[in-house]
């Protein structure tokens, strides 16, 4: 890992009636608009899912280093995470995120080692630990059979 501070760097180009592209250095360009929720079209990436999706992928990326430095041995991972938008103070804003996580993992291996390793994923993850709105893990440990 580099030294911080880290500096992550994106930009926002449109014009009027036109869907917004995302770009950073060195990635691929994405598409952007609206939500359904709020008049878009409903099928492209907005700043909303963006979010809930960087907080799914953080989670992710947060357990495959914590099980690599714990010689945890899985299979596969899958997070879902829904991010709850509402008005509080006058204010709309996420005001929270569920994540559920289903990791399989060999025959033999340990389920509440396999949970811990779940909740240190969810305790470290940047950047839920970055935003105001709290998130709750809801995990679950598939054993494969022998």
């Amino acid at each position: 890992m580099q030294e911080l501070p880290h500096h992550y760097r994106a930009s926002a180009n449109t014009r009027p009636d036109v869907e917004i592209d995302l770009s950073s250095p060195g990635l691929p360009d994405l598409e952007s608009a609206s939500p359904a929720e709020y008049g878009g079209p409903g099928d492209k990436w907005s700043p909303e899912t963006l979010l809930v999706a960087a907080v799914a992928d953080c989670f992710v990326l947060t357990f495959k280093v914590i099980a690599s430095a714990s010689k945890f041995q899985w299979s596969s991972l899958k997070c879902e995470v829904e991010g709850v938008l509402d008005r509080e103070d006058k204010v709309t804003r996420f005001v929270g995120f569920h994540i559920r996580a289903v990791l399989d993992v060999p025959g033999g291996a340990d389920e509440a080692r396999a949970k811990r390793l779940l909740e240190k994923a969810e305790q470290n993850c940047l950047i839920t630990s970055s935003l105001t709105a709290g998130a709750t893990l809801e995990s679950e440990v598939r054993i494969s059979a022998l």
